[in-house]
């Protein structure tokens, strides 16, 4: 018997198990392949408010601080920084929707304003492009995805939780409506309380629970170029091109579009990812492939759980030639920077909802689940609030912040609010 189980070794997961651990409890986490072997370590670095759906807003303001303060908690270099966030407009219609999102801003007293062409250059020095203007969040910041994660799960194990990478959870198990334990692929572990934090793989946990979770995964790709001049501390999203800086000179590129392999789900969940995919059609690639004959002979085999134990760590391949239009929009902003040397290329599968805000809930049904999930894409920055709520839910049944917008009854139920991040 363990006091919880989490499943999932993300920084979501993660964190759960550190805050679970404050409480008191000694939880053990699951984690199929490595710590932070998937999305946690292979997104960008951003931490930031700036451009959230509205209900993201208050919870990363509170993340903001914890941030602030998570080196000396966790007692590790996360390779905080905490020097701003810009989004850059380079036409009328981009700037009016992002100035549109200042009213988001304004409504929780949130530090983002407009930003003129002259304004954008002394943020980011030697900055060239046809601007029109952009917004700026000045206590928005980075932190290094290798480290956090690992950061949060040596805290919870010396703190006495027990985390058990290789370890797949391939059950949930219940009896009589409640949470009886977890049915892993070396043992089975009572429990009565269970946080599902598994990213990628929580739909395929959730279904046999009569959870239907609409979730997709797309591939991110990202480059790594060596050490350059001093930049900027701000994280950057230009027209073509997002970056930020690391504090060694080395900067993280990526041009943010990305890749989507349909798979059975795609169709099945399609009417409620169709007005999001419709909306960013420029920014999201279709194509059929391998994955979804995979998916299809798992269904058939009705074997849910056993692409756990045959794919430990999702590890796409990048797609070079998004990479290298990223490449050549930074050179382009900054013509004078000099040789521009790759040093490694990566990518990562996102898992997404429809709306593109996360699942933060206790459903009811069982009793003792939670899910903390569907990070869509900025949940590298939002990791530790939903990591603490979880645990607060886990615990408490409830938690001080207003969560009724990640609802997971809202795909089913409504009301639902489209895609309002910008």
């Amino acid at each position: 018997m363990t006091d919880a189980i989490v499943i999932g070794g993300g920084i979501v997961g993660t964190s759960a198990a550190w805050y679970l651990v404050k409480k008191g409890l000694k939880p053990l986490l699951l984690e199929k392949g490595r710590i932070a072997g998937e999305q946690s370590s292979r997104n960008w670095g951003f931490v930031r408010q700036q451009g959230r759906d509205p209900f993201e807003v208050p919870l990363m303001m509170e993340c903001n601080r914890m941030w602030q303060g998570l080196e000396k908690e966790l007692n590790a270099d996360l390779g905080w920084r905490m020097g701003g966030n810009i989004k850059i407009a380079n036409n009328p219609t981009t700037m009016a929707k992002y100035e549109g999102w200042l009213d988001v801003a304004r409504q929780f007293q949130l530090r983002t304003r407009a930003v003129t062409p002259q304004e954008i250059e002394r943020i980011v020095p030697g900055i060239r492009g046809d601007f029109v203007g952009g917004i700026f969040t000045e206590n928005d910041g980075q932190a290094d995805p290798e480290k956090v994660s690992d950061a949060f799960a040596a805290a919870a194990r010396q703190g006495g939780g027990e985390i058990s990478p290789g370890e797949a959870a391939l059950e949930i198990v219940t009896e009589a409506g409640r949470i009886a334990g977890v049915r892993s692929e070396k043992r089975f572990v009572k429990c009565d309380r269970v946080i599902v934090a598994a990213g990628a793989w929580s739909a395929r946990l959730l279904r046999p629970l009569g959870l239907d979770l609409p979730q997709l995964l797309i591939r991110a790709s990202v480059t790594l170029i060596e050490p350059v001049r001093p930049i900027t501390e701000c994280g950057v999203w230009s027209p073509n091109v997002g970056f930020r800086q690391r504090a060694n000179g080395a900067v993280n590129l990526a041009d943010g579009k990305t890749d989507h392999f349909l798979v059975p789900d795609s169709l099945r969940h399609m009417k409620l990812f169709w007005p999001g995919l419709k909306s960013n059609r420029g920014d999201v690639a279709l194509s059929v492939g391998m994955p979804f004959l995979d998916g299809l002979f798992d269904r058939l085999r009705g074997e849910p759980s056993s692409a756990y134990t045959r794919t430990r760590v999702l590890d796409p391949a990048p797609n070079e030639q998004r990479n290298a239009s990223a490449i050549a929009a930074f050179r382009s902003l900054f013509p004078d920077i000099g040789k521009v040397t790759v040093q490694r290329s990566w990518a990562g599968m996102i898992d997404m909802t429809p709306d593109m805000i996360p699942v933060i809930d206790a459903p009811g049904t069982p009793a003792g689940l939670v899910i903390a999930t569907g990070m869509s894409g900025h949940g590298f920055g939002m990791g530790p609030i939903a990591g603490r709520i979880a645990a607060d839910l886990a615990t408490d049944g409830r938690t001080s912040l207003d969560i009724s917008g990640f609802r997971f009854a809202r795909f089913r139920d409504g009301p639902t609010y489209g895609i309002r991040a910008v």
